[in-house]
């Protein structure tokens, strides 16, 4: 969480942070999270997960636009300001990057995403994602996207993989903008989530879950846009 901290107070453009304490006590954060005013905290009764957590979360944000992250990762220093300037600019609807892998020594390896750079038009990610079981179409923790645009695409129920339901609600939802730039780390550790035991006995059916939310939701847009072309109004 620190480090997370570290890296967003290095930014060049403002922010402000909403931490969801997943039925832990608020007391756990580090000092200088607790005395920045840019940091609010949503403590929860009690543990929800980390979909349930994060949904809850939006409730707070106050900003403009939002992206989601992992307490144990961090973003790049210019990860705000690039994605940023590129919401601004063009009006698309989000904007994301590539990931690099942080490992334990401090070297990095950047992972470049099936989405290849460029705009995309609303469900055009999901068509990179060919089967549940390939690689995900795109970062989901690399994705800055309008706030009205998470809110209307958010995690999902799902005890893992509630990220990829986010990642292709969002960019199903709006056309977007990849930059081949890294926007975040991802911090490889033998306690994150996905090195647990009991990961993978859910894996392949959070994967279908998503994959089958991507596809559906990208048909009921482009279906639903279809109905209204070729008609017009006029008013007297």
């Amino acid at each position: 969480m620190t480090a997370l901290h570290h890296s967003l107070s290095r930014q060049s453009v403002p922010w402000e942070a909403v931490i969801a304490l997943d039925g832990v006590s608020p007391a756990r954060l580090p000092a200088p999270l607790t005395h920045d005013p840019r940091v609010h905290t949503l403590a929860l009764p009690r543990p929800v997960g980390a979909a349930c957590a994060r949904n809850l979360a939006l409730n707070a944000v106050r900003t403009e636009f939002v992206n989601w992250a992992d307490d144990d990762d961090e973003f790049t220093d210019d990860a705000m300001a690039v994605r940023l300037r590129t919401l601004e600019t063009t009006g698309v609807g989000w904007c994301a990057g590539y990931s690099q892998d942080l490992h334990p020594d401090g070297s990095t390896t950047v992972w470049r995403c099936p989405t290849p750079p460029g705009r995309h038009e609303a469900g055009d990610v999901w068509s990179y994602w060919k089967t549940p079981e390939d690689t995900i179409p795109i970062g989901p923790t690399t994705i800055l996207a309008r706030t009205d645009l998470v809110r209307a695409a958010p995690m999902g129920g799902l005890v893992q993989g509630e990220d990829y339901m986010a990642a292709v609600g969002v960019t199903s939802l709006a056309p977007g903008i990849l930059l081949p730039v890294p926007v975040y780390r991802y911090r490889k550790h033998p306690g994150q989530m996905t090195q647990q035991a009991s990961y993978d006995v859910l894996e392949a059916a959070a994967r279908k879950h998503a994959w089958s939310y991507g596809r559906s939701l990208r048909a009921a847009v482009r279906n639903s846009g279809s109905r209204f072309r070729g008609f017009a109004s006029t008013s007297a």
